[in-house]
């Protein structure tokens, strides 16, 4: 199984829908140490993600990322939109195909790299990274192992997962959380929590 153009737009699809789900525990959670619009940002932004590939002709799978990337800068405010959708676009550019487990890593290591030039946050810091990082660490481990598209994902998934549970006794040093000082330990950071969506919806499509 290859990484093409369908799965690119199933995989989309499908992160709009979990969010959809998902928005009132996201919401809950940066209501804690945020805005408290987390989960309604990434759910205007990803509705309007699937609305803007209604139309969309793709000659690959970056074509794909890439219009929902820019979909996501446009559509969302507070830190999410520019964060996620540097992601997707960045995830899109390395993605001119189809792609195996190997490339996949790759672009989605891209991807790592987009969000961290734009938040400067690092490991440790109670953001998107603190589950974007592991789950880079274990796709691009399993691909290196001989995994299928299905078991690297999956890797990255339980990974992205474990590392937003850890989020939780963590102080945040950067975003509006950061303001909270001490008060921002004891809570599962919202922006790492969606990322887990983000990947767990990755292994779901690519499920056997």
């Amino acid at each position: 199984m290859d990484f093409d153009t369908e799965l690119a737009d199933t995989w989309v699809r499908a992160l709009a829908a979990a969010v959809e789900k998902e928005q009132g525990r996201l919401t809950e959670l940066d209501s804690a140490i945020g805005d408290g619009d987390h989960g309604s940002n990434l759910q205007r932004g990803f509705a309007a993600a699937v609305t803007a590939l209604d139309g969309l002709e793709a000659d690959g799978p970056g074509a794909v990322l890439t219009k929902t990337g820019t979909t996501l800068i446009s559509k969302v405010g507070g830190a999410s939109g520019p964060l996620y959708g540097k992601a997707f676009r960045a995830i899109g550019a390395a993605l001119p195909g189809p792609a195996g487990p190997a490339a996949l890593a790759e672009a989605l290591s891209a991807g790592l790299d987009a969000v961290r030039a734009l938040g400067k946050a690092e490991p440790g810091d109670k953001t998107i990274v603190d589950a974007w990082t592991p789950a880079v660490a274990a796709f691009r481990a399993a691909a290196a192992s001989g995994a299928t598209l299905p078991e690297a994902a999956a890797a990255a998934a339980g990974a992205a997962e474990q590392g937003a549970r850890d989020t939780v006794p963590l102080q945040a040093r950067k975003g509006r959380a950061s303001y909270l000082g001490e008060r921002s330990i004891g809570h599962q950071d919202p922006g790492a929590t969606s990322t887990a969506l983000l990947f767990r919806t990755l292994a779901t499509v690519t499920a056997p």
